[in-house]
């Protein structure tokens, strides 16, 4: 379940105003992705020189747009498969390069406490985040909804964003380097639960009483050649 989840409808009809305006003056969703993704490059800047509190509020900004672009696909009947690869891609490079960001600060600047554990927080964030996105794509590649987790993006996005330009670095960057650290279990948890997940329903048959034998309902069984592309992740 998402930390966030009781806060997603009133949030989409804030801005559900802004989506109509946007629809009406002929702005495409993949416009709107490539200015999100542009903020979040130059939010990660702005950790990068130490700007933490600029840094913060860019990244904020970034996230609003990331969730405009869907909104003005899906109310302005302009989803495409190349829309939801490029929005999706882009995402993942906005999740490395503001740990990238935050990692090149707490290695360059002076008066850093703990400054190798953190640095290696920011890596475990990075490939975290990275597997939290790929874990749901693939699942939903095998027909299975997997939403589930502690963290997901919007979480790490309003996490980070909100400390950062409240109380910028926080003395010897300690809050900082908390706010990466609990991210970077966030993610791990939830990398683990999709796991749990995945483990739990890939095999169920998903239009099937569960009393009903598989064997009987389905007929013939696939031949292990017909799963064989499936199971190799083809």
């Amino acid at each position: 379940m998402k930390l966030l989840g009781a806060l997603e409808k009133p949030f989409y009809a804030t801005v559900n105003p802004l989506v109509e305006r946007l629809i009406r003056a002929g702005v495409r969703p993949n416009t709107i992705t490539t200015v999100g993704t542009g903020l979040v490059l130059v939010s990660a800047l702005a950790y990068g020189l130490g700007e933490i509190r600029l840094g913060g509020l860019l990244l904020l900004l970034s996230g609003i747009t990331d969730t405009l672009d869907g909104q003005v696909a899906r109310a302005g009947a302009m989803v495409t498969r190349f829309g939801a690869f490029y929005d999706s891609t882009l995402d993942r490079v906005g999740d490395g390069a503001t740990f990238i960001g935050i990692g090149a600060f707490l290695l360059t600047a002076p008066d850093i406490a703990y400054r190798v554990p953190a640095v290696v927080a920011c890596m475990v964030a990075i490939l975290s985040s990275l597997l939290v996105s790929y874990a749901r794509a693939r699942a939903e590649g095998l027909g299975i909804d997997c939403k589930v987790g502690l963290a997901q993006r919007a979480e790490r996005i309003i996490g980070l964003g909100v400390a950062s330009l409240l109380v910028g670095a926080g003395p010897h960057a300690l809050v900082l380097e908390a706010i990466v650290g609990l991210l970077a279990v966030a993610s791990v948890i939830t990398v683990v639960q999709r796991f749990v997940y995945v483990y739990r329903h890939a095999d169920v048959p998903a239009d099937l009483p569960p009393a009903m034998p598989v064997d009987q309902a389905a007929g013939p069984r696939l031949k292990p050649a017909a799963l064989d592309p499936l199971a190799k992740g083809r």
